[in-house]
């Protein structure tokens, strides 16, 4: 899912392209992405792009009259930046916008129908779509530890809410974990002083970092391949590659759809988290350090 650095990405490609730029045409491919009746899709067409924000992990257009656009792309939506009345071919394509100079063009990748279109009208429109989390650029320590304390959570759950955080998801909540060097199951109620100042650290910097590289690759040319998994990334994507930091293999516990990638070296002491369908298939075998992981692995 892109997250607040590929957002920010998308949002910088796209002032350069549509702001100031009418919409000519709005061409919707599957009705499943359009999630409003009111105000109308058709009413933003002949109206000029007058703004562009990030609402969490949702991209906003703003258009005369008030109205914007916003789009939530989920796990597989991505933007294209085509030429202008560029064909909406394939099941995966379910948006075009055409412009004078263009076509944005949404695609979203697998047979699950996630990512969705809202039309709104005003700040209130756009205010019933946050979510609520705060902004970690813009808040201090205090105001980032009450977030992730309002319950005794996990620090990978807490830190993907949206509605404690805004825009970190699966991603950059392993690489800021991994550089803070804490468990991703440790829980918010028990971290220490320090530890938390570290969380804080590690999350401002790692967003911060890859919010720059992601903006500078789009000064050259639109991201056309927004991902999750960078080979620049420390541990997410990376397992049984090397930390590092330490050299140890990265480690994994995969849930659903979603996988955490960590190192038990560097953030869990040794200790290699259970993996669920493994737990259950090792029962009692399953390794407690990585001694006992590389023992299990000889068998």
């Amino acid at each position: 899912m892109p997250e607040l650095p590929d957002i920010s990405a998308y949002i910088a490609a796209l002032e350069t392209r549509i702001l100031g730029q009418r919409i000519e045409h709005v061409r919707l491919a599957s009705v499943f992405l359009l999630r409003t009746v009111a105000p109308p899709l058709a009413s933003i067409e002949g109206c000029t792009v007058r703004g562009l924000r990030r609402i969490g992990k949702r991209i906003a257009i703003g258009v005369e009259g008030d109205l914007w656009l916003v789009l939530h792309l989920m796990i597989a939506g991505r933007l294209h930046w085509k030429p202008p009345q560029a064909k909406l071919a394939g099941r995966n394509g379910l948006l075009a916008l055409d412009f004078p100079n263009g076509t944005l063009v949404l695609t979203e990748a697998g047979s699950k129908r996630r990512a969705s279109l809202y039309v709104v009208r005003g700040e209130e429109g756009l205010h019933d779509l946050d979510p609520g989390g705060v902004e970690i650029l813009s808040t201090d320590l205090d105001g980032f530890r009450a977030a992730l304390t309002v319950e005794n959570r996990t620090l990978k759950r807490a830190l993907t809410d949206p509605r404690l955080i805004s825009g970190v998801g699966n991603a950059y909540s392993d690489e800021i974990l991994h550089a803070a060097q804490l468990s991703p199951i440790a829980l918010t109620h028990k971290l220490k002083d320090d530890e938390w100042e570290r969380l804080f650290s590690a999350t401002r910097t790692t967003l911060t970092e890859w919010t720059e590289r992601l903006l500078s690759e789009a000064e050259k040319s639109f991201p056309e391949k927004v991902t999750a998994f960078r080979p620049e990334m420390a541990v997410h994507g990376r397992f049984n590659q090397p930390c590092p930091r330490c050299g140890e293999k990265v480690q994994r516990i995969r849930y659903a759809d979603n996988e955490t990638n960590y190192c038990a070296r560097c953030q869990t002491g040794g200790k290699v988290l259970a993996d669920r369908s493994l737990s259950r298939l090792l029962g009692s075998d399953w390794p407690r350090t990585l001694d006992e992981l590389e023992a299990l692995k000889r068998r």
